[in-house]
Formats: structure tokens, sequence, C-alpha cells
């Protein structure tokens, strides 16, 4: 490892690190425009010249200069100075004198380096160049006038993202970036560029002229749109959610978030539930909190438990789906489903529904093979780092199912069960890649558990991880990746049918007489008894709504405190930004209260005591935000027989991005990007439910 010195410090750096990276290590900021710690070197915009002794008397670009023994760097001496202060200056000669009305203003790192490096005046008396303005799309606002040429925004779209659309047209002063061909970015992750972007050539459209950053009170809290379970930092203004940006978390998401995560946020204040509703006359009228808890104790009189059923629904809180667990119980139920797709999972062992390898955990992997699953779709960060890997070199992937552009290249072996066969009896060829790996992964998806031959899915998976050497004592390369933020945290807490109880599909269909819809929207609401009295808790007009005898207005994760467990199996923790609407309140109290009603109290009645039950139920929500690396040194698997795979091709879980939830179903953005990005497509048939 290189020691050099630096302004007199001397440090120590890793082999292959450059001079920005051991000034940094040394404790100096050195301001850059066009280096970024994810991206490849570019060293386009010359801020963050050094001095280096014994090297010619000129400033040296320190982000493509690599660390040597015994350099010596200064960073701040005159020659630095007047450097960096010329760069500045060419900079600004072109850039327009818009900072009121850029919405950058205040998070702009070309207005935090002028005041270190610009001057009071110019001395460029020639008109500034004017550059038309680029449609990306409707999530990214484009001001090309402000462009520096930095290229971060083409190095993500190209390294990153995996979507190699954007690029720089003609050299010097005519340089423009751009689209190749005028089109809306077709990426999943195109909002990073707007964090990535040092200036205010891209900014969100949604967002424009909204607020400014001092205006806004900002909350830590979890991205729960998807199952990965992203760091998020909420920024409100009085009780409104303006915009979520993402939090750095290494083990989760580094420092990206998806476009669903992060521009469905207008969706928070449309067709929201913020008022309890009884059905009257088959009408819909609202109701007290008194007036709706009655009528569904009035329901409930004499019933008995096993008439009564609960479907927690995909955004749930652990905090809610413990209390709505806990008052079945005493209702004498055990008719309680989490899986509303229908997927054949296997609570029996936790490793049998978890991401086993973790997120960071993909890097150290040498072959992948993707079963019934787009990552692309399912998880836009997740598959991004899946691509970080390819980048790495040499990582062959395979995958079954129909094939989609991935964003890295891809060998599909088919496109339903069947192709399995051939990789157990070792006849395919990815079969011996796949054992000469030393540390090979598998990704089953929903799209293949959410299928009649489900269970037997599942059990081919594992045979085929255990058969070729993905189950060790130091790695656990069997990952289950899940579409929904309460599922892995449901299935920890048992939320699936007791003994005697019965799944969603024999709760449907007049199976019960009370059905109880925590947030549950996502199976077919049609197949509901018409004799069923349904209770909906929920925070949007969505479809179980619509179906709904009661409504009981609950908050959304931006709204409340709650735990969520991502698909790793890693507990994480949110925080409220904003007061529910209304008389909305949070799920686990409105279950609280409902149970003093009838009876049956919850032996909880604040937050603290709700989490000392949850740590009671399962040890996992005690340890939050940390995950634990597991090993697998027991190989049998779940039941399940492949004598009864189906030909039939695997059906991929998210159809459509850009829609997948209540939150996002009500956000016009999201209805823009579908009618933008999605094709239209026939309705695929809904899957069957669980047993």
């Amino acid at each position: 490892m290189p020691k050099l010195t630096v302004d007199g410090i001397e440090v120590e750096v890793p082999p292959g690190s450059n001079v920005l990276q051991a000034c940094e290590a040394a404790g100096f900021e050195i301001p850059r425009f066009c280096y970024h710690e994810r991206l490849s070197v570019a060293g386009n915009c010359r801020m963050c010249l050094v001095e280096i002794e014994k090297a010619p008397p000129k400033p040296f670009a320190s982000c493509a200069y690599p660390a040597a023994e015994g350099m010596v760097v200064h960073t701040d001496s005159a020659m630095v100075r007047n450097a960096r202060r010329g760069v500045m200056e060419f900079l600004l000669i072109n850039h327009p004198l818009d900072c009121p009305i850029c919405d950058q203003g205040g998070e702009c790192d070309l207005q935090d380096q002028a005041m270190g490096y610009g001057m009071d005046h110019s001395r460029y008396a020639e008109n500034k160049r004017a550059v038309k303005d680029k449609n990306l799309g409707p999530l990214v606002k484009t001001v090309m006038t402000r462009c520096i040429h930095c290229t971060r925004c083409i190095r993500f779209a190209t390294e990153i993202a995996g979507v190699p659309e954007l690029g720089a047209t003609a050299r010097g002063e005519n340089m423009e970036v751009g689209t190749y061909v005028e089109k809306a970015l077709s990426s999943e992750l195109s909002g990073n560029l707007i964090d990535i972007c040092p200036v205010g050539a891209l900014t969100s459209k949604p967002y424009a002229f909204t607020a400014r950053p001092w205006e806004l009170r900002k909350t830590d809290s979890i991205d729960v749109l998807d199952a990965v379970g992203a760091a998020i930092r909420i920024d409100a203004r009085g009780a409104e959610v303006l915009r979520i940006l993402p939090r750095v978390n290494e083990d989760v998401n580094e420092e990206w978030l998806g476009d669903k995560s992060r521009f469905a946020v207008d969706g928070l204040k449309r067709r929201r539930l913020d008022r309890p509703w009884v059905k009257r006359d088959g009408r819909l009228a609202a109701a007290s909190w008194a007036e709706a808890f009655a009528a569904i104790a009035a329901r409930l009189a004499g019933l008995a438990g096993e008439r009564i059923g609960a479907v927690a629904g995909d955004l749930a809180d652990a905090e809610s789906l413990i209390a709505l667990k806990d008052l079945m119980a005493a209702l004498g139920s055990a008719n309680l489903d989490c899986r509303q797709d229908g997927a054949r999972l296997d609570a029996s062992r936790r490793d049998f529904y978890t991401f086993n390898t973790g997120i960071a955990g993909i890097e150290e992997a040498d072959a992948l093979l993707i079963i019934g699953s787009n990552p692309r779709r399912e998880a836009p960060v997740l598959n991004a780092r899946i691509r970080k890997r390819w980048n790495g070199g040499h990582f062959p992937i395979a995958a079954i199912g129909p094939e989609a552009d991935l964003t890295y290249p891809v060998s599909w072996l088919g496109e339903g069960p069947q192709a399995l066969v051939g990789l157990q009896d070792g006849s395919h060829d990815f079969a011996a890649i796949l054992r000469a790996a030393k540390r090979p992964m598998l990704i089953l998806g929903q799209g293949a558990l959410a299928r009649p031959d489900g269970q037997a899915v599942l059990a081919a998976c594992w045979r085929l991880a255990a058969g070729l050497g993905m189950l060790t004592e130091d790695w656990h390369g069997f990952n289950v990746l899940h579409t929904a933020a309460a599922r892995v945290g449901a299935l920890d807490l048992g939320f699936l049918p007791g003994p005697g109880g019965k799944g969603l599909a024999q709760m449907l269909d007049g199976g019960v007489d009370l059905l109880w819809l925590l947030g549950a929207d996502e199976f077919d609401i049609s197949r509901i008894g018409a004799e069923t009295f349904v209770v909906y808790q929920g925070h949007h007009g969505d479809a179980g709504a619509a179906r709904a005898d009661v409504i009981l207005p609950g908050a959304a994760y931006t709204e409340k405190s709650g735990t969520w467990v991502n698909t790793e199996g890693r507990a994480q923790r949110g925080f409220a930004a904003t007061q529910p609407p209304g008389e909305a309140r949070e799920d686990w109290r409105i279950l609280r209260a409902f149970s003093d009603v009838v009876g049956r109290t919850l032996p909880y009645g604040d937050l603290a005591a709700v989490r000392s039950r949850l740590e009671a139920a399962h040890p996992v929500f005690g340890r939050t935000g940390v995950l634990p690396r597991f090993a697998c040194t027991d190989h049998s698997g779940p039941p399940g027989d492949p004598a009864v795979l189906s030909e039939a091709p695997f059906v991929p879980a998210v159809a459509n991005y850009y829609q997948t939830d209540p939150i996002s179903r009500a956000s016009a953005t999201m209805a823009d990007c579908a009618a933008t990005f999605v094709h239209p497509v026939p309705a695929a048939p809904v899957p069957a439910a669980a047993e």
C-alpha cells in the first residue's frame, strides 16, 4: 500500500487509488464536478487540480493521477488556488445567471464551489451560449444551457443503469449532451441523474418550482414500494410530502433509488381515505369511528372464529401485522394470509423465503441463475447491483423465463420449469459453469412461485441449489426475490393459516363471513363472496375500499413510524414525516382501539410495547438495520413433488413497474410513465391464491 504526504500529513491508501482519494483519506476536501466515486474517471472538469512535488511544474487533475509511494501533494498552494480559479472562470463563461429560478439552488455544487473559487465579476463580454433543452421523458427536466459537460449523466446511464441512451454530440463549444435519438429515457433508475448532476442541468420535472431545500423538513425513512427496502429521506413542508430522495446505505441501495419510489410521492395526496365509512342501504356513507367500530362489532356478534378471516396487504408495517394477528387470535380465528399473489412460500425455515446471499453479497458471487424473475422491473436497485458485479468481470448469468432486457448479457435457458431438468441432471452446459463456480447464486422470483405448481418449483430450485454447490458452510446462494415490502415480515410473524385455518383462496367465494383487509388490494376482489362482510383498513381508495362494507382510514408509510423487513430479511425502521390526513390513524392504533370495543383488549398501549411484542414473536425485530451473514449447513429443503411441474412458461410478477400498489396507482406522474413506457398488453389472469 503506497504511502504519500498530503499537506504535511502522511497517509496510506490501497493500491490503485488516485491522488484525490488519498487527499480525502488525509482529511482534505478536493473540489470536483466530473469525478464520482461510483463512476469511471473522466477527468473533464479539471476542478480537482493539485500540485505534486518532483513532477513537472504544473497542476495535475487529482482524480486521474495514480497515487504513488513517496509522493508529496499540495492541495492549497498558490499554483493550485490560481488554477482552480481559472477553471471556475471558464466554467462560468457560458453558465446562465438563473440561480434564483433554478431548482438546484441551495443544493448546487457549482454554487458552493463558486463561493470558494469564483470572482465577483466576469471578464467575458461576449454573448453566452444557449443550448436547446432535451425531452428525456416525464421525470427528468432539462435546462441544457446550464450543462458544464461533466458527463456524469452519460456515465451513470451507461455504467450503472445499463441503458446507454445518453451521449455527447459535436465537440468543443458546440458539444451537447442528450439522447442520440430524441426519446424518453427508458431506465427505471433515471431519477438518479438528478442527484448526480452537479449543476441544474437535470432536475425533477414533477418537483419543478415547488420548494426550496431550506423550506423542507427532512425525515429519514425506508422505501416500501418494493421489497429492497432502500434508505430514503422524506422532505415535507407542512402537512405535505414534496419529494423523496435516497440516503446512502452501502449494504442495500448504495446511493440509488428506483423511479417509482422517488416519483410516486404525488400519489400520497390523491384518493386518500381520511374518515371512516359505513355502508348503509347499499351505499357507503361517512361515519364516526364509534359508528364504524359498532358496525363491525355488530357483525362479529355471535360469529364463530372459523368464519372470520384477515388478509395483509403488501405495504403493511410489522406493528400493524402483529396487532391484526393478535386480534384474530383473540377472536378465535386462524384464517390469515399475506400471500395476495398466491405465491407458494414455505415459512417453516427462514432461508426458504429470504434473499440469503444479501444484496451486497451479490458482489461476491461468481455465477448467477435467475428463475421466474425480472429484477429490472421487480427491484431496479438490486438489478443495478447485479450489473455492477457483471461489470467487475467473469460473472456468467443465465435465466429461465420470458426473455427480457435486464441491462446485462444473459443466457436464456427456457421459459418454464422444464428447463430446470437439464440443470439438475447436468446435461445443460450452464450446470457445469455453476458447479465450477466457488460462490454461485440463484434468484427465485415470485413469477415462479405464484402458480399452482409453485411449491414444486420452490422444492426443485432448492434441490438444484444444493446439488450445484450453492449451499455451503460459508455461503448461502439460494435467494427468493420478493416484490412486496410487507411479505418477509409477515412470514416472520407467521401471518399464514394456522392449524385448521384457511388461506386466501378458501376465504374467498364465501369461505368466511367477515373478511378484514389490511391494505390488501392486489388480488381479485370480485372473488369475495357477495354475503361476506368486508372491513377495509387502508390509506387509499383502491380496489379493496370499493368492495368494503366498513372503511377504516389508516396511515401511509410516510405518516407513521413502522418496521419493515426487506427481501434479505433485514428489519428496518421508518419514521413519520407528516401526520395522517383528517381522521386517519396509525394502523396498529386502530386495531388496538377496536379490540377494546369487542372486549378483546390487545396487551399493548404504546409503540414501545408493540415493538416488544414484535421482538418476542421473532428475534429479527430486535436487530433493526443489521443483517448477519448466514451459511447453510442443513440441505434438507421444502416439501414438493418435481413430478407435478407444469410445462407452462413463467409469467413475470410485475408487468407494469410504475403502478404496482395503491400509492403508485394514485400518482399522476406514474400514470404518465406508464403511458410513456409500458406497451399495452392484454390483462393477465389473476393468479390463483395460495391455499
